[in-house]
Order: C-alpha cells, then sequence, then structure tokens
C-alpha cells in the first residue's frame, strides 16, 4: 500500500516536464504530515532537498504555514503589534536590531520576536541576554512578558518543538531547506504588522506574495545585515510593503555617517557593545544609524509616520529620549 507521502514526492520530483509545484491545499498537507511524525527521514530529505533545488513557491510557503499554524499553542486575543522573526542567527555584525526593537517596545510597541539558538558570539540569545532578556518559557510566558514590558523573545523550540527539530537537519543536508523560510513567515501571536529580513534579494517578492496569500495585514520586506532584520545604513534600502492586501515598494535613502572612522562592521562581536551603546558608555553613528534606521522603517510599518523622512526623524528623537538604566 502506498505511503501517504508518497504522492507528495511524486508531484515534484518527477523531474523537469512532469514534477510541478504544490497547491496550498496539498502543501499544507505536507507539512501536517511532516510535523505529526507522519513521513519517513528519507521522505523528508528527499522532499527538503528538491524543494531547496528548485525553491519553494508562494503557495507552498502558505500552505507550509498554515499547517504550522494549526499546531501552535498561542495566547488568546492579540497579544503583539510586531511580529519580528530572527532566523539567521549566525551574525557577522553586532545584532543591533534588537536596540531597534527594544526601543520600540520602550516607546508603546508590542514586538513579539522568534527565533532559533545560533552559535558564535553574536546571536540574537547571547545580545538579548546582555541586555538581561531571558526566553520565553512558552506561548503564555511570552503574552505575560508582553504585557509587563513590552517585549518577549520566544525561541521556536518553546512554540513548536517538531519544527525547531527540522532546523538540525542543515548539518546533514549540508544547506539551508524551505524551513527556514517557512519560520520567518510564522507569525505566532497573529500580528497585525511584520518585519522580515532576508539574506538573498531574490527572496523578497516571494516573502511578499506569500505575506499576502496568508492575509498579513502589514509588512515590511528588506535586504537586512546577515539575513536578519537589521537596516544597513550605508546603501539605500529596498523596501517591499503590504499593506491590507496590496504590495507595493518603496526605496529609502542611505544613511551616511559622516565622519565615522570607526569601522564600525567590522568590530569584534562582543555582546556587551549592545549594552554599552543602548546605555551612552560607547557611541559610534553607524551603530546608531542601524538601530534608528530599523526602526524607522519599524515606524511606518505601524503607521506611527507617513514618510521615510518623518519615520527617521521620529527614530532619532526616540533614540536620543530612550531611558538609559536599561533596554528592557
Amino acid at each position: 500500500m502506498p505511503h501517504p507521502f508518497a504522492d507528495i514526492l511524486r508531484a515534484i520530483a518527477r523531474g523537469p516536464t512532469l514534477g510541478r509545484p504544490l497547491d496550498e491545499a496539498e502543501a499544507e498537507r505536507a507539512m501536517g504530515l511532516i510535523l505529526d511524525g507522519g513521513v519517513e527521514p528519507l521522505q523528508l530529505g528527499g522532499f527538503l532537498l528538491v524543494l531547496r533545488y528548485r525553491t519553494e513557491t508562494a503557495a507552498e510557503l502558505a500552505g507550509f504555514v498554515r499547517a504550522a499554524r494549526r499546531r501552535l499553542e498561542s495566547p488568546a486575543g492579540p497579544a503583539a503589534d510586531l511580529d519580528w522573526p530572527s532566523y539567521a542567527d549566525r551574525h557577522k555584525q553586532q545584532p543591533y536590531f534588537l536596540l531597534a526593537a527594544l526601543l520600540l517596545a520602550q516607546n508603546g510597541a508590542r514586538v513579539l520576536m522568534h527565533g532559533i539558538a545560533g552559535e558564535g558570539p553574536a546571536t540574537t540569545r547571547t545580545g538579548l541576554a546582555a541586555l538581561g532578556v531571558e526566553p520565553s518559557a512558552d506561548a503564555a510566558d511570552a503574552a505575560r512578558r508582553l504585557d509587563r514590558g513590552g517585549f518577549a523573545y520566544l525561541p521556536l523550540e518553546a512554540l513548536l518543538p517538531r519544527l525547531a527539530d527540522l532546523f538540525d537537519l542543515r548539518p546533514q543536508l549540508g544547506l539551508r531547506t524551505p524551513v527556514h523560510t517557512l519560520a520567518r513567515a510564522l507569525n505566532p501571536f497573529d500580528a497585525p504588522a511584520q518585519i522580515q529580513g532576508v539574506f538573498h534579494p531574490n527572496y523578497l517578492e516571494l516573502h511578499q506574495e506569500t505575506q499576502i496569500r496568508l492575509g498579513q495585514k502589514r509588512a515590511v520586506t528588506f535586504k537586512g545585515g546577515g539575513g536578519e532584520g537589521q537596516r544597513n545604513p550605508d546603501k539605500p534600502c529596498r523596501a517591499l510593503w503590504v499593506e491590507d492586501g496590496r504590495g507595493s515598494e518603496e526605496v529609502w535613502p542611505a544613511l551616511p555617517c559622516a565622519g565615522d572612522p570607526w569601522p564600525w562592521r567590522q568590530e569584534p562581536l562582543e555582546p556587551a557593545r549592545l549594552a554599552a551603546l543602548w546605555n551612552g558608555a560607547w557611541t559610534a553613528p553607524g551603530p546608531a544609524a542601524a538601530v534608528t534606521g530599523t526602526v524607522a522603517l519599524c515606524l511606518r510599518l505601524l503607521g506611527r509616520a507617513a514618510d521615510p523622512q518623518a519615520a527617521h526623524g521620529l527614530a532619532r528623537a526616540m533614540w536620543a529620549e530612550r531611558r538609559l538604566e536599561r533596554a528592557a
């Protein structure tokens, strides 16, 4: 008797002529079988590698996300204003986006960040630890932290352990898989706004189309530092927006840091620098612009600023007036 996953593999892997992408319902069924443990290891590896080879479609991603969301434990009612996925987590720069998220939380936005455990001196978790932020134990704990301080970090292994396990296949398969893209679109608390920083520019439109398919109310996707939601202030930022089911595009100007002789992009990856930048013990125009430039995108996304000029002005004012005693 054929395995229930065999028809999925037959659809996608019959070669360039007969093979085809899955439709949204098929993709949801496929990911449901995977997350429920109904797929053999050989089938799972083949499935992930075929999709990686030809690139997943927006319909497939939307189906995968719907399957994962059905298996989430989420708090009752709206708990977050802004969904902030963090799944690169092998940073070659300091994760200054953490300060951007905490600055928004300090100014009234409820920000949920979720991600995986990374290795190295400059991961999301080590950066948050340096800022005094502990990961949430589960979705209910994250909701309480949002109520208390406006920010929570929820590890994927606490949110959906089976999906987190799929990330562990990367060393065996030798490359990233569609699981990385799926997790970024998860939005576990159904926040009305979502920020997406991606490494490969050719994934920008894919994320935007997926957000539209999933009914995401507002979203911004851009090429972020290290594949995270972090603005590079030295370059123009091509931002793809989703607003009420419609996609659009803007190019935001670079934020040159004139007179900044310090090579901030090549600094030592020491988590303590994040706290030092926040509390004013260390100042550098480049890192500060990375923070405020990222905040500006979020202010436009959250409807607090109408255009880049207004968003940058408000972000710089928020940074200048931040409470220095603690980031979170």
